[in-house]
């Protein structure tokens, strides 16, 4: 089974529940985001560009 659960914040791809499993990522502060985007806000955070 295959629904639409929502968008992803960052880059708008829609993101699906699969056979019951969320196909993404939610954040404390109840935002989505696509596993791509999630990893790469999560790679900046860890070492920033300066």
């Amino acid at each position: 089974m295959k629904e639409l659960v929502g968008m992803c914040k960052c880059c708008g791809k829609e993101i699906f529940c699969l056979d019951g499993f969320f196909n993404g990522v939610i954040t404390e502060n109840k935002q989505t985001y696509c596993f791509d985007c999630h990893e790469t806000s999560s790679n900046e955070e860890e070492n920033p560009q300066s």
